[in-house]
């Protein structure tokens, strides 16, 4: 496979380079499977420069930090000195072919050009772009610049890139105000081979977080979830009036600056945060040194799990008021937030697959746990789907839904209490604005779904009453919802179990026409490839006729993510080599499973090993079509199956997505209670995949 490179560079400084490079990172780990980052120049200053930790952290990269830069500043400025720079520029490419035979692209981030305006008369980056013979992206920053500045720069910078012969791929404005956007989208006319992309200012990017505020004044936390420093420190206010005037004066969202011996601002604050009608400020700054006493701190920590967060810092008020208004933001790994914001920015601003055009196209057959979340995002985000998620008391739902509206992914409903609801993320520092929020206490719907559900079940002995019992329970009223088309989809189960979520399924939706039951897989993303495991969660011990459907279902649910089927029909035997009831069980239901679908590649009973392991496989099943290259794993039963893919899952790290159910009328899917935050948006997604198909059909 041809190795592949991009050069970015901020022309300017404050650029945002970092989010475009995070923008770029993201969609390159969607489609390669070994993507490096290089920066040709970093500052002689930096023990850690911030670009590459970052990147080597945030996504994992498998590089050193040494592989990440070629040179300090210092030694190219002596290298130029000395009239040496083909040296330096050989050496540069030394280290990038490197990275070439080892990865299957290179994004390269180049310094502003204005660190070395004082000592070279040539931008450096655009010298380097065309040493490394590498497609070129110049980012301009647009913030305080009028309309025509930015078009005159554009024209400019497009200049000096043909004049230095470089091949230029597309032009970045970034941090353009929303009131010029349509003017230059107007006058900048894109010819047919210029690519100029808009990204708009933003203010949370643009402004520093409490973790940057702790870290950069070694503040001790006082009281707090460590979730809460992703805050941004936006409208400053020192309190040095009364508590009543200091109530009148703050709003959502204050960092407010005060001595740590008010006591009765820090209460105030407390009882204004829990308050359902009063602002909820995002944080208290503690100044002068004063420590809390213990009973007071005592008093604090008891309100709840959610509190005010309250930062110490050694400094007095007016000091560090200036020091904060003059603070720059900064994106670290922590900062969950500003990374969502700057890859839905990205996601937003750039049509991808007119840029993806200019590259050129290499096969790629390798799909890692990052290419198919982020595939699986990309085709939800092409068909939004109205997801209902009925677990909105759940911290991580709510983070979850606050990812899945930043990114444009799906259209959110959630259950609850509207004020309760709003309330939490507002404490959580979550913006989920744009979710559509039903109360499952709603008398005209539990009346309408009660009847619909009566007449459902009158005949298995439900009456109104209980009819009415059961759609007072929120996965039931859910799944009404879904059943009525209120919504496409449904995903339950962080905080209940798996029969909770799957009853109202099974008795409200129930299964297509051609389906005999409903099963469950898991995607187990590996280091290489992605492959399915079933029946994992539903069916206890299912009998021959019913593992052949498993494997039918589950071929289907491949294809339409485009994954090859090649089913293994798992035993611990392989071949003909075994013999006894549990094998002829899966022998039975490999014969079925073929005569139903003859086209379908399918054997067993086989082994693990021999199904996922070509050496293995030439020695035990030497002409079998699918051995030692399978891509669905069939599992006897459900005692097997799921605690392998619990093994699989915990000893190599694979992310395991699942249960995802088939076989139903509409998309219901479970969670695990133990699910992290990633673990619902990717369920999510694939649940908006699945509503698409049923769309579709």
């Amino acid at each position: 496979m041809k190795s592949k490179s991009i050069y970015i560079a901020s022309s300017q400084p404050e650029g945002g380079s970092l989010t475009i490079a995070i923008g770029f990172m993201d969609m390159l780990l969607g489609n390669y499977k070994r993507v490096a980052f290089f920066r040709p120049i970093i500052p002689d200053e930096l023990k850690d420069e911030n670009d590459i930790s970052f990147m080597l952290r945030h996504f994992k990269l498998d590089m050193s930090y040494e592989q990440c830069y070629g040179f300090k500043v210092s030694e190219y400025i002596q290298a130029y000195a000395d009239d040496n720079q083909d040296k330096i520029y050989q050496e540069l490419i030394s280290k990038l072919d490197k990275l070439k035979e080892s990865y299957d692209f290179v994004l390269i981030e180049g310094s502003s050009r204005y660190q070395f305006d004082t000592v070279f008369d040539f931008d450096i980056n655009l010298r380097i772009a065309r040493n490394l013979e590498t497609v070129y992206i110049p980012i301009l920053n647009a913030k305080d610049k009028s309309a025509d500045e930015i078009i005159s720069e554009t024209h400019i910078v497009a200049e000096a890139i043909h004049d230095e012969g470089c091949v230029h791929l597309a032009t970045f404005i970034n941090r353009c105000d929303d009131k010029i956007i349509d003017y230059l989208e107007t006058h900048l006319q894109n010819k047919e081979n210029e690519q100029i992309y808009l990204l708009p200012e933003n203010i949370e990017l643009d402004t520093p977080s409490l973790s940057q505020v702790r870290d950069e004044f070694n503040a001790k936390m006082v009281v707090g979830k460590r979730s809460q420093l992703e805050h941004p420190v936006t409208n400053i206010k020192v309190a040095t009036m009364s508590v009543e005037n200091y109530l009148a004066n703050i709003a959502n969202g204050d960092i407010v600056i005060v001595a740590g011996d008010r006591i009765d601002i820090i209460a105030a604050s407390i009882i204004s945060f829990y308050a359902k009608n009063h602002p909820n400020i995002s944080a208290l700054l503690l100044t002068g040194d004063i420590p809390i006493s213990d009973d007071i701190k005592g008093l604090l920590e008891d309100f709840n799990d959610i509190v005010v967060p309250i930062l110490s810092i050694q400094c007095d008020s007016f000091k560090l008021a200036v020091a904060l208004s003059k603070m720059k933001s900064k994106i670290t790994p922590k900062s969950i937030q500003k990374i969502t914001l700057a890859k839905s920015i990205f996601d937003k601003s750039i049509n991808k697959e007119r840029l993806s055009e200019r590259f050129a196209n290499s096969p790629n057959n390798v799909v890692t746990p990052i290419m198919f979340q982020y595939r699986i995002l990309e085709r939800a985000r092409a068909n939004r789907q109205r997801i209902i998620l009925p677990e909105s008391n759940d911290e991580r739902i709510l983070r979850a839904v606050d990812i899945l509206i930043r990114r444009d992914v799906v259209d959110i409903i959630l259950l609850g209490d509207r004020v309760i609801i709003e309330h939490q993320a507002r404490q959580l520092g979550l913006n989920i604005t744009e979710a559509s929020i039903i109360n499952p206490k709603d008398p005209v719907l539990l009346e309408q779904f009660s009847n619909i559900f009566y007449e459902m079940r009158k005949h298995k002995g439900i009456n109104k009453e209980m009819a009415l019992e059961s759609m007072e329970l929120v996965n039931y009223f859910a799944t009404m919802m879904v059943y009525k088309g209120m919504a496409d989809g449904m995903v339950s189960g962080a905080n209940h179990t798996t029969a909770d979520t799957v009853r109202p399924a099974f008795e409200i939706i129930k299964t297509t026409p051609n389906t005999k039951l409903v099963s469950s897989l898991f995607f187990m993303c590996l280091d290489t490839k992605v492959l399915i495991y079933a029946d994992c969660a539903i069916n206890q011990d299912p009998n021959a006729q019913e593992l052949a459907h498993i494997a039918l279902s589950s071929a289907e649910t491949a294809k339409s993510f485009g994954i090859t089927p090649r089913v293994a029909m798992l035993s611990y035997s392989t071949g003909e080599s075994g013999t006894g009831p549990d094998v002829q069980k899966v022998r039975e239901a490999t014969h079925i499973a073929r005569e139903l679908d003859s086209k379908l590649l399918i054997d067993g009973p086989i082994q693990y090993d021999a199904a996922i392991d070509t050496k293995v496989a030439a020695q035990k099943l030497p002409h079998s079509q699918i051995a030692g290259d399978a891509t669905i794993l069939i599992f006897p039963d459900l005692n097997t199956g799921n605690n392998t893919y619990k093994a699989v899952q915990r000893s190599t790290g694979a992310l395991a997505i699942g249960p995802i159910l088939q076989g139903l009328n509409s998309p219901i899917n479970d969670l695990s209670r133990g699910c992290l935050v990633n673990d619902i948006v990717n369920t999510v997604a694939i649940t908006a995949i699945q509503a698409q198909q049923f769309s579709e059909k």
